[in-house]
């Protein structure tokens, strides 16, 4: 065997006590041929023979176990089998029990053919993110398509002081395999060797016809286990529409011990220093400012974009904060630093705040967990201001606007750091003001059109636009603009193959103007356009304005059965005046059609202006956001987003053509339309 001695993150060894102990014989005994297994193979499925998996925890380490022996019968396979990387974290050792082959029945000991590396993580130690994670790199030489691959492996992840909240409380989620492997023999085992009870609580499992079963909670005292067996198995479960069975371990406490668990670590934090003392410079600017939404406003921007953001991958379990001065000395800090500096900040200035924990990925999955404090990957800071509540990402960059006009987080859990605090869910939430708000002049005159649009986007909008045109080129944004409207326009109907820049000429988008206070972002693009008509197949003409963008098909196409529709759509404003030289059918039933929708999670108003050479609609689409949307009302949900679909999102007009005989057929058309 060929390696890098590196014995702190690998070693090859002997499993532990509380471990399995499989001798080749019994491993050859459950590599057996079978009807079942038979049938997966001729369908072109992987098989794994074995896999038996154990996780151990104590109060000073958690560890998982794993041995498992799978066919290498796709190309696919065996090349991910022939390398692999494992990453451990400080403190944490790869374990290496055994790696053979079953090749025609003969067992083969592959560990001489085994290289192992050590490697930095490099890909976890950039853009402020701090690790000290390694990458344990093993390549195995001649495996063969057809072998059977036994590996059989632990990863133990020893406590130090910096453990303190893993040394205290556990958190392990088991997820059920996925739908693409077929097992001879699976088998989970989760042992307590804790001194706290530990509860675990099955969740989305499924009876014979596809019902998911109510939760179950149980525990486990010290030295008891769970196992979870199965055999000739095969996790069914639609993958696309549903959530895989899974089982969250926790040690057994509530939202409000937790609470009272964390709070005095960050009220020992807040304590260390006045802002006076130790940032008399910061304190000096923010008494410069009269104006105390300016204030608020200067000490967000101060904290987000003068304090460096590091993520600290080793100390974020600890959840145990650096003191503000350490802070503001450094101007370097992870999630927790840079919030509680920012707290400290606003205490100065009799501004309410406090630190709240939050999960972005997994916020849906949080009722459905057992109440842990590891549950939670970040922390923000939640302000209470002029009776409103705002929640303020301490680590986000390139936000402006005074306190009601930043961006919007979209998450719905969170638990405050304070004491006595059970899990808190946020409100629903209905913007005061438009993300998007939009006028759109279509004139067509000796068959030129002229077509402008003025745009303004605020809130999460604004600040989105402004890293877009910062870091986009010009000509690149002016192609999306040119795209967009290449369909909006329905040209990609008529000239469909055409160079989009020789359709748009002249074409130019620019910056009207940006204010950081209300943030607000406004920009005008226009163009000329030769033959600006959209033509049918019987040359009838039509200009036409449809914005794609106003239709939600997230919304009407979502499927999933188990995790409900997240609403998190924008205020959006719409003007659209399309006008020209020719006559226009007056009466055409989709040119005249208006809305009006008011379903509880969004109210959707169009209204439309007729003249004999133009019309005009104004759209208005405010959402109620934030929530998810209850199954029983999704339905309703959806439908109401097919009327917005329904001709609802923008303004055709039809041009009645010159002469005798396309009169006659104009007319014809109006009797069949009454």
């Amino acid at each position: 065997m060929e390696n890098t001695v590196d014995l702190e993150h690998y070693k090859i060894q002997k499993p532990e006590n509380w471990a399995p102990n499989i001798d080749d014989n019994q491993l050859i005994e459950n590599i057996k041929e079978s009807d079942f297994s038979n049938k997966q193979v001729e369908e072109g499925r992987d098989f794994c023979y074995l896999l038996d998996k154990v996780y151990y925890t104590s109060d000073n380490e958690n560890s998982e176990y794993a041995c498992v022996a799978y066919t290498l019968n796709e190309p696919s396979n065996l090349e991910s089998a022939s390398a692999k990387d494992i990453i451990v974290e400080e403190n944490e050792t790869y374990i290496i029990h055994r790696i053979s082959v079953l090749r025609e029945g003969v067992l083969i000991d592959k560990i001489a053919d085994t290289k192992i590396k050590v490697l930095d993580n490099e890909n976890q130690s950039e853009g402020g993110i701090l690790s000290s994670s390694k990458k344990v790199n093993i390549t195995i030489k001649d495996l063969r398509l057809y072998d059977v691959l036994i590996t059989e492996d632990s990863r133990v992840k020893v406590f130090t002081d910096r453990d303190f909240m893993r040394k205290e409380f556990l958190k392990y989620v088991f997820v059920t395999p996925s739908t693409y492997w077929a097992y001879g023999t699976y088998k989970f085992t989760f042992i307590n060797d804790r001194k706290d009870t530990v509860a675990y609580k099955k969740t989305f499992f499924r009876d014979e016809e596809g019902n998911v079963l109510e939760p179950e909670i149980s525990y486990l005292q010290k030295g008891e286990r769970f196992v979870f067996e199965e055999e000739n198995y095969i996790n069914f479960f639609d993958t696309n529409r549903e959530i895989a069975p899974f089982i969250d371990f926790a040690t057994n406490s509530s939202w409000i011990d937790l609470a009272n668990y964390i709070a005095p670590l960050y009220e020992d934090v807040y304590s260390k220093a006045s802002l006076k003392e130790f940032a008399p410079k910061l304190v000096e600017k923010l008494d410069a400012i009269a104006d105390k939404d300016e204030q608020l406003q200067f000490a967000v921007d101060y904290v987000q974009n003068h304090v460096y953001y590091t993520y600290n991958a080793d100390e974020m379990n600890g959840h145990k904060p650096q003191e503000p001065a350490i802070t503001y000395e450094n101007k370097q800090g992870d999630c927790k630093a840079k919030s509680v500096l920012l707290k400290v900040v606003l205490d100065y200035l009799n501004v309410d705040s406090s630190v709240v924990l939050v999960n972005f990925n997994t916020d849906h999955y949080i009722t459905h967990y057992l109440p842990s404090l590891l549950t939670f990957n970040h922390v923000i800071l939640k302000i209470n201001y002029k009776g409103e509540t705002y929640f303020i990402d301490a680590t986000s960059r390139d936000e402006f606007g005074l306190i009601e006009n930043r961006g919007f987080i979209y998450f719905m859990h969170y638990l405050e750091v304070k004491p006595n605090q059970g899990l808190q869910i946020r409100e629903p939430h209905k913007f005061s003001y438009y993300g998007i708000n939009e006028k759109v002049d279509f004139s067509a005159q000796n068959n030129i059109g002229q077509l402008k649009l003025v745009t303004t986007y605020k809130g999460n909008r604004a600040n989105y636009m402004r890293k877009y045109f910062k870091n986009t080129n010009k000509r690149e944004i002016v192609d999306s603009w040119n795209n967009f409207l290449f369909y909006t326009l329905n040209y990609s109907n008529d000239r469909n193959g055409t160079d989009i820049r020789t359709i748009f000429k002249n074409a130019a988008l620019d910056i009207i103007s940006d204010d950081k206070k209300l943030n607000e972002f406004t920009i005008q693009y226009q163009a000329e356009i030769d033959n600006p008509y959209f033509t049918d197949q019987q040359k009838n003409r039509f200009l036409m304005y449809f914005d794609r963008n106003m239709v939600k098909n997230g919304a009407r196409d979502f499927m999933h059965t188990d995790i409900p529709f997240w609403h998190n759509f924008d205020n959006e404003k719409y003007e659209v005046n399309l006008t020209t030289d020719q006559k226009i059918d007056v009466q055409e039933k989709y040119t005249i059609q208006e809305s009006t929708i008011n379903n509880p999670y969004f109210d959707y108003t169009s209204r439309k202006k007729v003249t004999k050479n133009g019309a005009s609609i104004y759209i208005d689409f405010k959402p109620l956001v934030n929530l998810e949307i209850p199954q029983k009302d999704f339905e309703d949900f959806r439908n109401a987003h097919h009327e917005v679909a329904d001709s609802n999102f923008g303004i055709g007009i039809d041009i009645i053509e010159q002469g005798l005989l396309n009169m006659l057929k104009y007319n014809f058309k109006k009797r069949l339309n009454k």
